[in-house]
């Protein structure tokens, strides 16, 4: 994977605001017991509309060294560790609100990545449009947490990419989002556009946008090299925007597998990569400006992906 920069075709596509396709251990699916786990904040049951990201964790090799890094730069706290044998999953909380979760790789051959899990009514349904629209069931449905907290799945779409999915019981997910230091966008990275492009429709019932309603000039034009997507129902405009698919560019280095980029919110983009870079990580694409605000891809001090975002400052009302 390139350091210096990424791909030309990474940035936020849409908003408001990697992992490799492999298969993991079973230990994985132990490990990502629990994508909430949920005191103060929404209701237990807050309803998520289909497909929407609803959770994001991260799995790394050194547990401690991943709460200082995400603790000083996102002033996440942390709950209590779930069991070491399942690698001791640790919700992150901005305030009391869960912003996000934290993993031990409980096998060394497991990727450090950052994994976005997209909300679903009926699990076991989902994973089936999967398999029918050319994806990939890493992890079968499986009820983790005391109550159950939901039921999880690690699937990836036909080019690739790697996603969970979360039907919600007791626990919902995100309690804080558009916050600095919670989660912000998520978009796909592939090489594979027309099979992706049909897959997410497919499975989550996702509707493209017009491409003369997207402001980011990459979505614009007979053939946008990114599409935005919105859910099934409700309004069909950026405001809605839950995900985008990008393209890997020619050029991309081929290490660099399909991949959701996980963005989170900043104050100051600039000031976060300083703080990235302080704390032992990388910047895998310089700060820059665009329509959604101004953002940077990082990596962080053990090798995991994801994007800061500081969000164009609203006029006064």
């Amino acid at each position: 994977m390139a350091e210096a920069k990424a791909a030309p075709s990474e940035g936020p596509k849409g908003t408001r605001a990697d992992r490799p396709a492999e298969e993991p251990t079973g230990a994985e699916t132990e490990a990502a017991n629990e994508p909430a786990d949920g005191r103060a904040g929404e209701p237990a049951n807050a309803a998520v509309a289909e497909g929407v990201p609803c959770w994001a964790d991260a799995m790394v090799p050194d547990l401690a060294a991943a709460k200082r890094f995400y603790g000083e730069l996102f002033a996440w706290t942390f709950d209590e560790a779930g069991p070491a044998a399942q690698g001791a999953y640790t919700v992150a909380r901005l305030g009391r609100r869960r912003a996000a979760g934290l993993m031990r790789k409980t096998d060394g051959r497991m990727p450090t990545v950052w994994t976005v899990y997209l909300a679903t009514a009926d699990v076991a349904a989902t994973t089936e449009r999967i398999r029918a629209a050319d994806g990939q069931v890493i992890n079968e449905p499986r009820p983790v947490g005391s109550g159950p907290a939901g039921i999880m799945a690690v699937a990836a779409d036909p080019g690739g990419a790697v996603f969970g999915l979360w039907q919600p019981a007791e626990r919902s997910g995100f309690e804080v989002r558009e916050e600095p230091g919670a989660y912000v966008w998520a978009e796909v990275h592939t090489r594979e556009p027309a099979g992706v492009d049909a897959f997410y429709p497919d499975v989550f019932g996702y509707r493209p946008l017009d491409p003369a309603d997207v402001r980011d000039a990459d979505g614009r034009g007979e053939e946008p090299e990114m599409v935005v997507w919105v859910p099934r129902s409700g309004p069909a405009d950026e405001s809605a925007a839950v995900t985008a698919r990008c393209l890997l560019e020619e050029g991309t280095p081929p290490e660099l597998p399909a991949h959701f980029l996980t963005y989170f919110a900043v104050e100051d983009c600039d000031a976060a990569v300083g703080t990235v870079e302080r704390l032992g990580g990388r910047v895998r694409r310089e700060p820059e400006s665009g329509p959604y605000g101004r953002w940077a891809v990082c990596r962080d001090n053990q090798g995991a992906t994801f994007a800061v975002l500081a969000p164009p400052e609203r006029p006064a009302q």
